[in-house]
């Protein structure tokens, strides 16, 4: 049985709970180093650190040390760090020493300015093994002549990514009319808001940020639990997939997360997103840029809804008939990681 210690943050919609319960499914052993306890301080500390030293977190060198010894009781076959986590590269090579692999999921780009940390840079090269969901960063990554490189893309977990279990027909009245978001106000994303409220389509916002925007408050509705979500992708007229353009994305965690709760989806066009959902029309409707999005999701609003069902049904089965889970991802890294596998490059494809 593979004994995985995951870095990150185990809590709902982070890539560290969700590979967490996919390891428990797999029925590893499997246990947790949440780097909470790494940003513990005053909010003055916390902002001196974050602005003047490089976005450093005040405990980085206590969390490290304890990490350590968290390897030293649980004795993982495999670390695993979930993006820009608080490791340095002292307890790196400290790990390599006792042989253990420390491999890295990187969940975002680490040359993206919003989160360029160079004490994270300097322990980067010390990872045995790193695998990126974007394209755009391999090179980079391979430039560093230390940890293997991987492609591997996002995942969704069957837990939460499902239909809703009781979609009725006031959801449909509430938001089949809609176009909706569900996340942060993002610099990209309020673009994208206000191009389609340009083109006169009707928005409906959840997450956190919108209401600091004056011709967007009206439309935002605050935060959605779990359910809730799954209920409004399931039932909205669109649904909005995005990819962070700062941070070079080629797809998105929502490009396997919409598709399995079953929504009706606008997506950027991508290299990645081309791969998984086919061509335009098929399970998707496509958008190039701001000026393309508001026609595409008139597109799928002028359908009937026989037809935008029949777009979910699909989109679905690519999603979930193609091994995109969190647990296939894990078996993914397990198998490139591991002891004696090192180095070795694999590509997933979306």
């Amino acid at each position: 049985m593979p004994r995985l210690l995951i870095i990150g943050i185990n809590r709902p919609t982070h890539v560290g709970r969700h590979l967490y319960r996919a390891a428990a499914s797999l029925g590893w052993d499997v246990e947790t180093s949440d780097i909470g306890p790494a940003y513990e301080a005053p909010v003055w500390i916390r902002r001196a650190f974050w602005h003047l030293l490089g976005r450093r977190p005040p405990r980085l060198k206590t969390y490290s040390r304890n990490l350590l010894r968290h390897c030293q009781r649980f004795s993982p076959e495999l670390v695993l760090g979930t993006g820009i986590v608080p490791v340095t590269a002292m307890e790196l090579a400290a790990m390599k020493r006792m042989k253990i692999p420390v491999a890295n999921f990187l969940v975002d780009d680490p040359w993206n300015p919003a989160h360029h940390a160079p004490w994270f840079m300097r322990a980067l090269p010390h990872y045995s093994q790193v695998f990126t969901p974007r394209h755009a960063n391999e090179a980079e990554l391979q430039a560093l002549r230390g940890p293997g490189v991987s492609w591997l893309p996002f995942a969704y977990a069957p837990e939460d990514h499902h239909p809703p279990r009781e979609g009725t027909e006031e959801d449909r009245r509430r938001w089949g009319h809609l176009v909706a978001f569900i996340g942060g106000a993002d610099a990209d994303r309020v673009a994208a808001v206000r191009a389609l409220l340009k083109g006169g389509l009707p928005v409906g916002l959840w997450g956190g940020y919108w209401k600091e925007h004056p011709d967007l408050a009206p439309h935002a509705h605050g935060h959605a639990d779990e359910e809730q979500c799954r209920r409004i992708v399931a039932s909205a007229g669109v649904n909005l997939c995005l990819v962070r353009r700062a941070n070079r994305d080629g797809h998105s965690m929502r490009s396997y997360e919409l598709p399995a709760i079953g929504g009706c989806l606008a997506v950027e066009d991508t290299d990645d997103h081309r791969v998984l959902f086919g061509s335009d029309g098929e399970a998707v409707v496509y958008f190039s840029g701001m000026q393309d999005l508001p026609a595409a999701c008139q597109r799928l609003l002028a359908l009937p809804e026989q037809a935008r069902a029949v777009m979910r049904r699909s989109v679905r089965e690519r999603v979930t008939h193609g091994s995109h889970t969190y647990a296939d991802r894990l078996q993914t890294i397990h198998a490139v990681a591991k002891p004696g596998k090192e180095g070795q490059e694999t590509v997933n494809q979306p």
